[in-house]
């Protein structure tokens, strides 16, 4: 009787250590979201980021021609690349800051499409939870907002990753800023976390195109430029997957950067409102082809073998075309 209780015991034990195993594998796999596609193997999407400001700042202008160039695409979704909410984020579920920053702009019927988000540095000056929140789909269902997440479209994998915690300035010199920072201390372990995720995701995708979006850039020519713990944490993984594009805002600007190393193409589309003329880095030029200092959005269209990427300034005119197809790259104006 006393060796079966051993035996049990042991059983018992090795059960647990597989579930306590089996938990920590599941909870590093990122959330996915199955977009379902037109069925005729396109997908066509905008990118947008860096514009709630209740329509001002050229908001409402830039809404108007997303409207324009959603319908001729016929987009599938559109994808914000951070600084959803500005000042300083939403202040809970009910900010009406949400309906007049969101709901109320982008009215559009070409725009009444799922909206994927990540958070921006200025959205960790609110309520972030509220951001999060479920609840605010029953406001505008087009909502969907996570820290981390991926976007199956079938022909693209789109991996969605917050990096506003990976900015330690954020932490050690907030200012007069107060950051919501629940859900992500202790930070180094959130990070490792964020990578870890990340790098499995990647790593699992037979996707024909791999997509990486965050709010900070890993490139960038603006104001903030590079972000150096993400060219050191992030840039290793993309090259190592074969990542196509890195897709970013938080400078408020359109840009269009080559990696000079892999075939990796940083895009920067932070520019939905308030923009910064003039702000150009002088430093760290490589690779720049497209550099444009006023407000605008961006436009993705793929097919299995063929990426069209189109940069479109306040006026909705075309500023910068680029193309790629698989295992050929070539640009064009």
């Amino acid at each position: 009787m006393a060796k079966f209780s051993n035996n049990s015991m042991v059983l018992c034990f090795l059960v647990a250590i597989v579930f306590v195993i089996s938990s920590a594998s599941a909870s590093t796999r990122l959330k996915k979201f199955n977009h379902p596609t037109k069925g005729d193997g396109t997908l066509n999407f905008l990118v947008i980021g860096d514009w709630g400001r209740r329509g001002t700042y050229n908001q409402s202008h830039v809404a108007r021609h997303m409207e324009r160039v959603g319908e001729k695409l016929d987009i599938d979704f559109v994808l914000s690349t951070g600084d959803n909410f500005y000042d300083n984020g939403l202040t809970g579920v009910n900010d009406t800051n949400f309906v007049e920053s969101f709901t109320n702009i982008y009215t559009a019927k070409s725009l009444q499409k799922q909206w994927y988000s990540v958070l921006g540095n200025h959205d960790y000056r609110g309520n972030v939870e509220a951001q999060l929140s479920p609840y605010l789909r029953k406001i505008d269902s087009r909502w969907i907002c996570l820290r981390s997440f991926v976007v199956n479209a079938e022909i693209a994998e789109i991996f969605m990753v917050d990096t506003t915690p990976f900015e330690e300035k954020y932490f050690t010199t907030p200012k007069d800023h107060i950051y919501d920072w629940r859900g992500v201390l202790p930070r180094h372990a959130y990070m490792a976390s964020v990578v870890k995720e990340l790098e499995k995701a990647l790593s699992e995708s037979t996707a024909k195109w791999k997509i990486v979006l965050g709010h900070h850039a890993i490139r960038s020519a603006g104001h903030h430029g590079d972000t150096q713990i993400l060219v050191d944490r992030f840039l290793p993984i993309l090259r190592k997957y074969d990542v196509d594009f890195y897709m970013n805002g938080h400078d408020h600007c359109l840009e269009h950067i080559s990696d000079t190393e892999s075939p990796l193409q940083f895009l920067v589309s932070g520019a939905g409102s308030k923009a910064w003329r003039g702000d150009i880095k002088g430093i760290n030029r490589d690779g720049v082809h497209f550099f444009h200092d006023g407000q605008g959005f961006m436009s993705v269209e793929l097919t299995p073998t063929e990426a069209e990427i189109k940069y479109y300034d306040v006026f909705g005119r075309i500023r910068h075309r680029w193309n790629r197809s698989k295992n050929l790259l070539h640009s064009a104006m």
